[in-house]
C-alpha cells in the first residue's frame, strides 16, 4: 500500500476521533457499536452451529430412508401434502386432498399453469405411492370465485437461488469464498484477480445475507436498508400532521436538509452529503391520509433511491405517536451503509437526532440551533 495514502488515512482517522469537541462522543459511540457487533457475531455463531447440526441430521435421516421402506399413516401423509400446497399453487384452499394407504387423490379448482408443478411436487412427498388427478382445470380465474386473488408461487427453490440464505448455507459459501481468496495468493496474476474478486464477493454475500446488487447499491428501494423510529410528541395529531405537510419546516429541524422546492406533489430536495457535498433528488407523494399517513417514493432519476412513510396516531393525554419508516439504497450499497454506521453518519443516527429536534420545536415553539436553517430566535 502507498505509504502516503496510508499516512493520510491514519491522519484523517486521528482527526475524526481526537477532535476536541466531538472526539469523546465519537469514540464512545464507536466502542458501543463494536461491542454490539461482537455480541451479534457471537449469537450468529451459535445459530449457525445449531442450524448446521440440524441440517446434517436431516440429510442423514433422508439418506437412511432411501434404503428403508416406511409406511406412513394417511393422517401424516395428508399433513405432508397440505404443507407443500402453498409452495406451488396460488390458491391452496381450493385443493382437496384425500389419501388411502399412500394413494393420494387431488380434487378441486386449479389454474392450468399450476397443474404440472403440483403433481410433480406431490409425487416427491415422502410416503406417496401414487397420485390421482381429479382436478378441475381453468385457464384463468375470471369466473371462479375460489381462484380470485392469491399470489403466484414459484415452488421450492434451491437454497442459493433464494434471497435469504440459511445459516448453514452462508457458512458453506463463506468457507468456499475464503478458500478462493487463499488460493488467489498463490495463483498467477490474471487468475489471482479472478479468484480474489469471486472469493470476496462470496464472503460478502454470506456475511451480510444480502444480494450482490444490494451490497454495491444496484437494488431498488424495496430491497434496501430499513430504518424505523417512533417518537411521542406532546401535541394534537392535527398540529403534528400540519407541521409535517409544510415542507419549509424540514430544514428547520433536520440537520442536513438544505433546501426543498415543491411543485404539486413532487418535491426537490438538496441535502448535505458526505464531506458536505450536496446531494439532490426528487420525491413524489404517493399516498396522503389526512392526520394519519404520508407516503412518498423517490423518482426514477433520483441519485438516492428510497421510499418511506410517516404514520400519525393519537396517544394518551392528547399527544401524537409519530412512526417514521425509511427504506433506502445508500451510495456504495450495504458496504457504504456499514462504514457510515460506524462513524454515525447513517440515516438511523441522523433520524434519531432529527426527530428529537422536531419534538422540541413542536412542543416548545423554539427552533433548534443545530438545524440546517434555524429560524430567528424571536420567531
Amino acid at each position: 500500500m502507498n505509504p502516503i495514502f496510508l499516512g493520510g488515512a491514519l491522519g484523517a482517522l486521528a482527526m475524526y476521533f481526537l477532535d476536541p469537541r466531538e472526539g469523546r462522543r465519537r469514540r464512545a459511540r464507536t466502542r458501543d457499536k463494536m461491542v454490539h457487533a461482537g455480541k451479534k457475531l457471537n449469537e450468529a455463531g451459535k445459530v449457525t452451529a445449531r442450524d448446521t447440526v440440524h441440517r446434517a441430521r436431516g440429510v442423514l435421516e433422508s439418506t437412511r430412508k432411501l434404503f428403508k421402506h416406511e409406511e406412513v399413516p394417511d393422517e401424516v401423509l395428508l399433513e405432508r401434502v397440505r404443507a407443500e400446497l402453498g409452495r406451488v399453487v396460488s390458491h391452496p384452499h381450493a385443493i382437496e386432498v384425500r389419501s388411502d394407504q399412500g394413494h393420494v387423490a387431488l380434487s378441486g379448482s386449479i389454474l392450468a399453469e399450476e397443474v404440472r408443478p403440483l403433481l410433480r411436487c406431490v409425487r416427491h412427498v415422502p410416503g406417496v405411492k401414487a397420485v390421482s388427478d381429479q382436478l378441475t382445470v381453468y385457464e384463468d380465474s375470471a369466473h371462479v370465485s375460489s381462484l380470485q386473488g392469491g399470489e403466484p408461487r414459484q415452488g421450492a427453490r434451491f437454497e442459493l437461488f433464494q434471497e435469504h440464505w440459511s445459516p448453514a448455507a452462508r457458512l458453506a459459501v463463506g468457507s468456499l469464498g475464503a478458500g478462493l481468496i487463499a488460493s488467489s495468493l498463490r495463483a498467477r496474476a490474471g487468475v489471482c484477480a479472478l479468484l480474489g474478486i469471486t472469493g470476496s464477493a462470496l464472503v460478502a454475500r454470506a456475511a451480510t445475507n444480502k444480494s450482490l446488487g444490494a451490497l454495491v447499491g444496484l437494488s431498488d428501494a424495496a430491497h434496501g436498508i430499513v430504518v424505523q423510529k417512533t417518537i411521542n410528541v406532546d401535541a394534537p395529531v392535527e398540529e403534528v400532521f400540519a407541521f409535517w405537510t409544510d415542507y419549509q419546516n424540514f430544514p428547520r429541524f433536520m440537520h442536513n436538509v438544505r433546501e426543498i422546492h415543491v411543485r404539486e406533489d413532487v418535491s426537490h430536495w438538496v441535502v448535505a452529503g458526505p464531506a458536505g457535498v450536496p446531494v439532490q433528488w426528487n420525491a413524489r407523494l404517493v399516498e396522503v391520509v389526512p392526520n394519519a399517513l404520508l407516503r412518498w417514493r423517490s423518482m426514477f432519476e433520483s441519485a438516492v433511491k428510497h421510499e418511506g412513510c410517516v404514520r400519525f396516531e393519537p396517544s394518551r393525554g392528547g399527544g401524537t405517536r409519530v412512526t417514521v419508516q425509511l427504506r433506502y439504497v445508500p451510495p456504495g450499497g450495504a458496504f457504504g451503509h456499514a462504514v457510515a454506521t460506524i462513524f454515525g453518519a447513517d440515516p438511523k443516527s441522523e433520524m434519531d437526532a432529527d426527530l428529537l429536534r422536531m419534538k422540541t420545536m413542536i412542543e416548545t415553539g423554539r427552533p433548534p440551533h443545530d438545524a440546517a436553517r434555524p429560524l430567528p430566535r424571536e420567531s
